[in-house]
């Protein structure tokens, strides 16, 4: 199967601008994600997608796979359906440029075994949360799913309500997405639909329009996005102490 992975990197971050060139032991942001997302053995190719000639360079400074994409996007989702109009593959998956720390396992996770090409069709990489905090952090995209992990709702509030039993694990959206291509036409072309716009979720579009999203766990996913340069400086000190060792 010919998957390919992308990464949307944005240089105009409202809360850190410049982010994917942000320096990390000599290197910017953007090779560390590069670097560890072609560790993945489930991708075939990965290339940077971005509107901002500055990260153009700088990839091909590194020899790093990009294309230019246009600057009117407002989600990964829709730079991710420029890109498939010009590269085509049986699956796209779509890789944070903020995550340097993203788990090599959890990218092979959301490529699933088979991928139907005849109706919209994605999946979505989620994990348990251990820590009560979190699952009341709004920053946390909550979910519910059926038997099969077929997708039922996202939220930020916490799903479902512990009203009978506190036995009950909740999981968390993790920032790994893949999407088939009519499921990128599919966001595409539609508009934001009713909980997307109030939650605030765009994943939620593919639950508005009842397309098919698949969640898969993972055990483990512990990263982080880097938003600020508090966020960067402990991302540098955890790869310090990983290539120490």
């Amino acid at each position: 199967m010919n998957v390919l992975g992308v990464i949307p990197a944005r240089y105009g971050s409202t809360r850190f601008t410049g982010k994917p060139l942000a320096d990390i032991h000599g290197k910017p942001m953007i090779w560390w994600v590069y670097g560890n997302a072609v560790k993945a053995m489930k991708i075939s190719r990965v290339i940077i997608a971005t509107d901002d000639r500055r990260i153009a360079d700088v990839c091909e400074y590194y020899g790093i796979p990009y294309m230019m994409t246009a600057n009117s996007h407002m989600t990964a989702a829709n730079r991710l359906q420029e890109v498939s109009e010009s590269i085509a593959a049986d699956f796209y998956v779509a890789i944070n440029s903020d995550e340097p720390l993203l788990p090599v396992e959890a990218i092979d996770a959301v490529v699933p075994d088979i991928v139907t090409q005849d109706v919209p069709f994605g999946t979505n990489i989620i994990t348990e949360m251990h820590i009560p905090a979190e699952v009341n952090d709004i920053a946390n995209i909550k979910v519910a799913f059926d038997n099969d992990f077929n997708a039922l709702y996202m939220s930020r509030s916490p799903i479902p309500a512990p009203f009978r039993t506190l036995d009950y694990k909740y999981y968390k959206h993790v920032g790994i997405l893949g999407y088939n291509k009519l499921m990128l036409d599919f966001y595409h072309d539609s508009m934001p639909g009713r909980f997307e716009s109030i939650e605030g979720i765009d994943t939620l579009r593919f639950l508005d329009y009842g397309k098919q999203l698949k969640f898969i766990t993972v055990s483990e996913c512990r990263s982080l996005s880097v938003d600020t340069p508090k966020d960067l400086e402990y991302v540098k000190e955890v790869l310090k102490k990983r290539y120490e060792e």
